[in-house]
């Protein structure tokens, strides 16, 4: 089905629709629109909500892609590690001494990292940071085992590091044509927050993209699978939707994209067009139950609070199939 609902907004050749909305002390307040796409076992679209084939960055969404492409140059790692190359994980002691593993095993030290330095996202361990009077490293940021693995794989191919950012780089003209053979057609590259290449892809591409790894069930799906808390963090909703919806493979994106996947080839992708992350989990939990997948068990433990004097007064709920009950 195709949800077209009254009162849609564009941009320059997109589509979108309500599919969200955020009510505070019983009174709406907010709606934020995008768009939707779950894609059935089969791979044909089993629905679809403002534009499917919306062209967005992915941004960390597209990290399963890249390490399927460093796998398929030669990187390989314990499933523990290779689920923080696939991360943007929130910078705890446990994450960061696993980058630093990585990098240790390709000879290398955190002074090779290319990302941009950056307190931990864990509020508690960047706390800890700054109390300990240290401050802002390349080791910390979200996407260092991202980088971390990158720089491994250049190592295995006995490629140049220094320059393992650059798009014209053997690295990332592999990582290039991985997207492309997964996703579908790459409309543009640009450079993301941490500095690695972004790639532009269709929501579709990229749900169907996440749908082709979990049903291989190769490495990048079991990393993903067995170590959600690698991904993100024990208090972060993409840990929580693994650990509660066996077998699923999901990564959350900045700007408010949420992709998941099944080994059965049920998957979904989201965007928000506002770019507002609150409204993704809701709904990407929505469109799973549409897919038939038991979200029971995790639903009411991603809930996008809205807070009134520092108490639970609102959340934000989905709308992309209708009005919330």
């Amino acid at each position: 089905m195709t949800a077209t609902p009254a009162g849609m907004t564009s941009s320059p050749g997109v589509l979108h629709a309500p599919i969200a909305i955020a009510r505070r002390s019983g009174f709406d307040e907010c709606v934020h629109f995008g768009s939707v796409v779950g894609l059935a076992s089969d791979g044909s679209v089993a629905f679809s909500v403002g534009d499917p084939t919306l062209r967005c960055y992915p941004r960390s969404s597209l990290k399963p892609l890249q390490a399927e492409a460093m796998v398929g140059s030669g990187l390989n790692l314990p499933p523990d590690l290779l689920a923080l190359v696939c991360a943007s994980h929130d910078g705890t002691p446990a994450h960061v001494a696993g980058v630093r593993r990585i990098l240790a095993g390709a000879g290398l030290d955190e002074t090779a990292l290319g990302n941009t330095p950056d307190l931990p996202i864990e509020p508690m361990a960047a706390a800890d940071v700054l109390r300990a009077g240290g401050e802002r490293k390349a080791v910390q940021m979200n996407c260092s085992g991202k980088h971390a693995g990158m720089l491994a794989t250049c190592v295995v191919n006995e490629w140049t590091t220094a320059d393992y950012l650059d798009g014209t780089h053997p690295l990332q003209r592999a990582i290039t044509a991985t997207v492309e053979k997964l996703a579908g057609d790459v409309a543009h590259v640009g450079v993301d927050g941490c500095g690695a290449p972004a790639h532009v892809l269709s929501l579709r591409g990229l749900a169907a993209a996440f749908a082709t790894i979990a049903a291989r069930g190769d490495s990048v799906w079991q990393a993903m699978t067995t170590h959600p808390e690698m991904v993100g963090g024990a208090n972060r909703d993409v840990t929580k939707l693994m650990v509660h919806i066996p077998g699923l493979m999901a990564k959350d994106g900045a700007e408010g994209v949420f992709a998941a996947a099944l080994p059965d080839g049920r998957a979904v992708a989201v965007k928000v067009a506002d770019g507002g992350y609150r409204a993704a989990p809701p709904v990407l939990v929505d469109a799973l139950a549409r897919l038939d997948v038991d979200v029971s068990g995790v639903a009411e433990r991603v809930v996008q609070v809205i807070r009134g004097h520092g108490q639970p007064v609102g959340e934000v709920r989905s709308i992309a199939f209708g009005p919330p009950a």
